[in-house]
């Protein structure tokens, strides 16, 4: 996370809903054939895990259970002017971005837990839409058999939590909220509003 301590996000909850929010992210595990990586959508069991699957013929998975995983959601970026600030020419250009860091055990699912965790990320994205829901209940029964076969199901239980929210506070708040100004001109319009948010 960012070495300077006032862009550092302490919020667990906030963290939390940020997360469910995002719902996708990148994992990180160190393995006998070098660090792997995979970007997978992710969803709360409790307060302190998250649950996932992952493709059985990705390289990570017969790595993952019992690893230390690091699971990383990006929210939104945006490069920043210096000329946006309206502070001189001795400012510098930066990144403004949110960003959380979950660390945590990684252990592998029964073929129960992985069908609940499917039904469940799919339900709260479901959820979300305009129209019917779908739901596996709708499918062939063999086939929704054939895809649980496909991947295998994995619990993070976070240990550590990372976060970063990088939106000017360390600059005074005019020259912040110009600078979101110019983040939103140049279309990066979910860090300006964060941006003009920040209190």
């Amino acid at each position: 996370m960012h070495p300077d301590r006032r862009f550092h996000w302490d919020d667990r909850d906030a963290i939390r809903r940020f997360v469910a929010d995002v719902s996708f992210g990148t994992l990180f595990a160190g393995t006998p054939d070098g660090p792997r990586v995979v970007h997978l959508p992710v969803v709360w069991e409790n307060d302190e895990t998250l649950t996932l699957h992952v493709a059985r013929g990705n390289a990570i998975t017969r790595h993952l259970d019992d690893a230390t995983g690091l699971f990383v959601v990006n929210g939104p970026d945006g490069y920043v002017s210096p000329s946006w600030y309206g502070l001189g020419p001795d400012e510098v250009p930066t990144w403004n971005y949110v960003a959380a860091e979950l660390e945590g055990q990684v252990s592998r699912m029964d073929r129960d837990a992985l069908a609940a965790q499917v039904r469940l990320l799919t339900s709260v994205h479901e959820d979300r839409l305009p129209g019917e829901s779908w739901t596996p209940d709708k499918m062939d029964a063999n086939r929704w058999e054939r895809m649980l076969d496909a991947i295998v199901g994995f619990r993070l239980r976070v240990q550590a939590w990372r976060g970063t929210v990088k939106v000017n506070q360390n600059k005074p708040a005019a020259a912040r909220l110009r600078a979101a100004d110019g983040s939103a001109a140049a279309g990066r319009t979910a860090i300006a509003a964060m941006m003009r948010a920040w209190r």
